[in-house]
C-alpha cells in the first residue's frame, strides 16, 4: 500500500513536563492528514458521483454497488476507514469533492462519469501521490487509471430486440447529454434495430441532463403519444422519468404495448407495477454495463499493489463487461436467438458495431 511521506516535522521539546509541538501551515496541515493513515491497517476506497447520485438506479448506483461488494469481500465498513462516497449536487462541486477525498487519504478515488474528467486531470496533477480512477473517460496521467466500455456492443444487442419486437415499427432513444459517450449508445442501438428491421423508424432525442426525471417523463410521453412503443433510455436519473411515463400509460390501458429498455444495470425493478391486483412490467430488457465489476476489479488490483496508473482498461462482450440483462421474460425466443447469434458475430469481428454517426453510415445505415 502506497503511503504519502510525512511532510510535517514535529519539534518535540520537554520543558517543565510540557510537550510543545510545532504548529504547521495550511499546506503542511493537508499533508499531516496522512498521520491518521499510519494508524490504519486497512485499505480504503471512495468515489465521487456525478449529479445523478448513487440512487439513480443506473450508472452511479452500479458503481456504488461495486464499492459495497468490494468492502464486504474485504471486511471493510462504510466510512472514512473503509469505503465511502460523496454525491455531487452540481458540476461545480466535482473538483472540491475530489480534493476532499484526497485530504482523507483514500488509497484509490473513483470519479464516476466523463463529466468529471477535467476535474480529475486538474486534481491528479496537483496531487501526484494520490491514485485515481475515472469511469467512462480517459485522463492521461500516471496516477489515473481510465475505465471505458464498449457500450455500442450492448446497445446493438438491445436494438436487435427492439427491432424484432416493435409492433408499431417506431422506436425511440432518449439520451441524457448529447456527447461522444452517449452517441455510442444511440448509434449502436440504431445499427441493431436496422440490422433486423431496415424499415423501422427511429427517433432520437436528448434531455440535456442526467438528473431531470421530469424532463425524461415529458419526452417519453411525447414519444409514446406519437406511436413509438419501445424507448431505449441512456439518461441516468433522467431515465427514471421514462419509466414513470411508461407505467402511467400501462395503468391507464394494461393491454397497451409500452416498453422501456433499461441501461447500465438490470432495470426490471424500475418497470414493475400492479394494475387491479395483477403484476405487469414495462421493462423489455436492459443493456447491462458492469460498472460494478470494473470498480471491484480495479480496487482489488490496487489493493494488491497493481494499480494500473496511466493505463486505459476497456470492457466489452469479450470481458463480460457488457451484456443484456438476465431478466428475459419479456424477450421473445426469436429475439434471444438473434441476440446469441449476434454476440458470436461481434466477438469474431464478423459484425461491426458502430460508435459514431460516421461509422453508422459506413455500414450502410442512415
Amino acid at each position: 500500500m502506497k503511503k504519502r511521506k510525512l511532510g510535517l516535522a514535529l519539534s518535540l521539546v520537554l520543558a517543565a513536563g510540557t510537550l510543545l509541538g510545532a504548529c504547521g501551515n495550511s499546506e503542511n496541515d493537508d499533508k499531516d492528514s496522512s498521520n491518521g493513515k499510519d494508524k490504519k491497517d486497512n485499505f480504503t476506497v471512495s468515489m465521487v458521483t456525478d449529479i445523478g447520485g448513487i440512487d439513480d438506479k443506473s450508472f452511479n448506483q452500479s458503481a456504488w454497488e461495486g464499492l459495497q461488494a468490494f468492502g464486504k469481500d474485504n471486511g471493510l465498513e462504510k466510512g472514512k476507514d473503509g469505503y465511502n462516497y460523496i454525491q455531487s449536487k452540481s458540476d461545480s462541486e466535482y473538483t472540491t469533492n475530489l480534493n476532499t477525498l484526497v485530504k482523507e487519504n483514500y488509497n484509490i478515488i473513483y470519479a464516476i462519469g466523463y463529466a468529471l474528467a477535467e476535474s480529475v486531470d486538474e486534481v491528479a496533477t496537483q496531487r501526484p501521490n494520490s491514485q485515481f480512477a475515472i469511469v467512462d473517460s480517459v485522463v492521461k496521467q500516471d496516477n489515473v487509471a481510465s475505465i471505458v466500455f464498449k457500450e455500442q456492443q450492448g446497445s446493438f444487442l438491445v436494438g436487435v430486440i427492439a427491432g424484432l419486437q416493435t409492433k408499431s415499427n417506431k422506436v425511440g432513444f432518449i439520451g441524457g447529454v448529447d456527447s461522444e459517450l452517449i452517441k455510442k449508445f444511440e448509434v449502436g442501438f440504431k445499427a441493431g434495430v436496422l440490422s433486423v428491421n431496415p424499415d423501422a423508424k427511429i427517433t432520437a432525442q436528448y434531455a440535456g441532463s442526467f438528473g431531470d426525471a421530469a424532463k425524461g417523463q415529458q419526452m417519453a410521453n411525447n414519444m409514446y403519444s406519437s406511436g413509438i412503443d419501445i424507448i431505449y433510455q441512456a439518461a441516468g436519473g433522467t431515465g427514471n422519468g421514462v419509466f414513470t411515463s411508461a407505467k402511467e400509460l400501462k395503468k391507464k390501458d394494461p393491454k397497451k404495448d409500452i416498453w422501456v429498455i433499461g441501461v447500465d444495470r438490470d432495470q426490471k425493478e424500475e418497470g414493475a407495477l400492479k394494475v387491479d391486483g395483477k403484476d405487469y412490467n414495462v421493462t423489455l430488457t436492459s443493456m447491462v454495463k458492469r460498472v460494478d465489476v470494473a470498480v471491484q476489479d480495479l480496487a482489488k488490483k490496487t489493493k494488491e499493489g497493481k494499480f494500473p496508473g496511466g493505463e486505459t482498461i476497456e470492457y466489452g462482450l469479450e470481458e463480460n463487461g457488457i451484456m443484456i440483462s438476465e431478466s428475459q421474460e419479456n424477450v421473445s425466443e426469436e429475439s434471444l436467438k438473434a441476440v446469441n447469434e449476434y454476440v458470436e458475430k461481434i466477438k469474431s469481428g464478423e459484425q461491426k458495431t458502430p460508435g459514431t454517426e460516421k461509422e453508422l453510415k459506413e455500414l450502410g445505415f442512415k
